[in-house]
């Protein structure tokens, strides 16, 4: 068994069971029995506990998820580094991994993919806002619920973007089927490459299989910096291309030309939400061009100046030895050709009009307008070819034709002519238009709502006096589909430069407030712990952890204990007198009074030990009366449970028998001698065999 299973951590996480087991740490399910919630806890490895970089990795995790407060997000109650054991206390998640999931499911539906990267990278956002890049993201450190809720974990190599950024090559942690090029290369680090990791999450959920694989890790890290994967609608052509366009970008090899954050990346994932049949044709350098080109085949061809050639002269030379033609030949040559050309003349004349006799009736153009595309189709039999173009007007239905051109009852013409017809579409593309930042929120939502844009209002730490509009995201110019979303950031303060959070625990709550203030923090509230033994008013938790970054303006919680002992449950064990058949009454006294709950009748031969358990606040006097007599004396100590016995009285055993009737006095006749037996009346088996009784009830000696 496990060395830490069943036993009790720091006197309040009861140990039940180990639930997994990492590279540098253990995690545990574990009960924490005075805010009475399950817990998980995860306790670096023995072999590291002098490990300087692990121990620097287990803090950095505590520290990170300290800062962070999200719903996608585990959370930390607890840590502790001393050194004998050092263990993070967090969240207990009652769930199997994304990983496992993948493995049970193979291949996920694209609105299950879609459902839980959007929540990933909603914790991702948040965390990257908080100045955290988590490093590791991968199925196996995904936390799924029975609610499909998720919950990101393990931040072991997660690293505070104000920090270097730089991560040598043979210490570019993380699984190196999920890892980004640069950090393999051990190059510079950021929220992208975290985004890098969903794109390979979302290859995986939606093909079942992982974009790159090998015989070794090495391998596969080569594969990640020079191969191309294959494009997932290769491999599952049920994606939709625009879902897949959003992966094949999360995935590029070039932070560049990733998605540039998180909120971008799901400002397409909204947008692909509100029209599935998006393409968003994004294009990246080196790459073929996906969309379809016409060229012009005709070339021009080199006159024969070009060639080099003589050009041929218009009319002929005649030199003087030509020979002379007789004017009879020259009539005869010209009604030759004169009947050639009426033949062909007349010929062309009945050719058009057989060809105009074949040629489809003209008849006028129907009035479109108002119908749905399906009805114009309808309508028309087929008698004409219809190309669409694409408008949006709320004051109509989607779907429906707002204008053709050639316009209806305008002309006739021929059947299958091309009608030009222009759609309200809700996949109509609109122009992000330009917003002073100066005027109010209302009258940039005002604007964003006039071209069908669905403004969302963030608030943000910034540069910006308070309430101040910060920026608009995508900026001005932008093309989107109607209905996308747009961000408007207003500025909740200017931002402050980020301080330590010092370590308070073990002083006062007065001197506790001062360190607070003299590293800037004037924002805090003091709670009281009843449960927690130590000085009154001493700080014996905090939150924030100690050395995280956090804003002063942040709300700092101080815990301090109230400096009273609470009630203590002390147990005792009394040895009965066992050869007491006989029931008698047993008295407890705790501290001179009768402790009622422990107090009654029993028969010690049947019960040879009894357990007492009071509760009680300080050192206890207890003593046992059995019939009124005095037992047992008992000191136990508060802090340790400790009994002490400080007297043992001595009992005397009741009779078994019946108690005998007193004897009627016989005067002995005078020649008889008799000296009576002494009787130990204590001792009844002596009492039975000795007297004996008459039908009447006499004894008889």
């Amino acid at each position: 068994m496990d060395k830490y299973t069943g036993k009790k951590l720091d006197g309040r996480y009861e140990i039940r069971e180990l639930i997994g087991v990492g590279g540098m740490a253990n995690v545990y399910h574990c009960y924490d029995t005075i805010d009475a919630r399950e817990v998980a806890i995860k306790i670096l490895k023995d072999e590291f506990l002098d490990n300087e970089d692990f121990i620097r990795r287990f803090k950095n995790e505590s520290k990170a998820i300290a800062v962070l407060n999200h719903p996608n997000i585990v959370r930390v109650y607890d840590v502790s580094f001393g050194d004998m054991i050092q263990y993070i206390v967090m969240e207990y998640i009652d769930g199997i991994t994304l990983k496992e999931y993948i493995d049970m499911q193979k291949v996920l539906d694209w609105k299950e993919t879609v459902h839980l990267t959007v929540q990933i990278l909603k914790a991702l956002q948040h965390a990257h806002e908080n100045g955290i890049v988590h490093r590791d993201i991968k199925p196996h450190n995904i936390m799924l619920l029975q609610d499909g809720t998720i919950k990101v974990t393990d931040f072991g190599i997660a690293r505070f973007s104000s920090n270097a950024t730089r991560t040598m090559t043979e210490q570019a942690i993380g699984s190196v089927h999920y890892i980004a090029p640069e950090q393999a290369r051990g190059e510079k680090t950021d929220g992208k490459t975290d985004i890098y990791s969903v794109g390979v999450m979302m290859y995986e959920m939606l093909t079942g299989k992982l974009p790159f694989d090998g015989d070794s890790a090495v391998s596969v890290a080569l594969m990640q910096l020079q191969a191309k994967a294959r494009r997932p609608r290769e491999i599952n052509p049920d994606i939709p291309e625009g879902l897949e366009e959003i992966t094949v970008k999360a995935m590029q090899k070039n932070p560049d030309d990733r998605y540039h954050s998180a909120l971008e990346m799901l400002s397409d994932i909204e947008r692909f939400r509100l029209n599935p049949g998006i393409v968003f044709n994004y294009q990246y350098p080196g790459e073929k061009s996906r969309s379809k080109t016409t060229e012009n085949p005709r070339k021009s061809k080199p006159t024969p100046k070009d060639k080099g050639e003589e050009s041929v002269p218009e009319k002929m030379m005649y030199d003087d030895d030509a020979p002379v033609r007789s004017p009879a030949l020259s009539a005869l040559k010209g009604i030759i050709i004169s009947a050639v050309l009426a033949l062909l003349v007349f010929g062309g004349i009945a050719l058009y009009n057989d060809y105009r006799d074949s040629l489809p009736e003209e008849i006028e153009v129907p009035d479109f307008v108002g119908m749905s595309v399906r009805e114009a189709n309808e309508v028309s039999e087929g008698k004409f070819n219809f190309t669409q173009e694409y408008r949006y007007s709320a004051a109509i239905p989607v779907d429906t034709i707002i204008e053709q051109n050639p316009a209806g009852g305008s002309k006739k013409v021929q059947e299958g002519s091309t009608i030009e017809l222009v759609v309200n579409s809700a996949d109509t593309e609109v122009v992000v238009p330009y917003v002073n930042t100066t005027i109010g929120t209302d009258e940039i939502v005002a604007h964003l709502e006039a071209v069908n844009l669905v403004p969302k209002v963030l608030y943000v730490q910034s540069e910006q006096t308070a309430m101040k509009v910060d920026s608009v995201y995508p900026p001005a110019g932008s093309t989107m589909k109607i209905g996308s979303a747009v961000y408007v950031f207003i500025s909740k303060g200017i931002t402050k430069k980020p301080v330590a959070m010092p370590s308070i625990k073990g002083y006062t709550a007065e001197e506790a407030i001062k360190m607070l203030s003299d590293v800037g923090i004037t924002d805090y509230t003091v709670e009281y712990d009843e449960y927690i033994e130590a000085g009154k008013d001493e700080v014996v938790r905090q939150n924030p952890m100690p050395g995280s970054e956090i804003s002063p303006d942040y709300k700092v919680t101080i815990i301090c204990s109230k400096g009273e002992h609470k009630d203590k449950t002390q147990t005792v064990l009394v040895d009965l007198p066992k050869d007491e058949k006989s029931e008698v009454r047993m008295t407890v006294l705790i501290n001179g009074a009768v402790d009622q709950d422990n107090s009654k009748d029993v028969i010690p031969a049947y019960s040879p030990t009894y357990t007492l358990k009071f509760k009680a606040k300080d050192d206890a006097n207890v003593v046992v009366l059995l019939d009124d007599q005095k037992y047992r004396e008992y000191t136990v100590k508060y802090d340790n449970g400790y009994v002490e016995l400080v007297s043992t009285y001595p009992y005397t055993i009741k009779s078994s028998a019946t108690e005998a009737p007193t004897p009627e006095y016989v005067e002995p006749e005078p020649q008889t001698e008799y000296a009576p037996e002494v009787i130990d009346e204590s001792n009844p088996s002596e009492v039975e065999e000795t007297v004996v009784y008459d039908e009447e009830g006499v004894a008889e000696l």
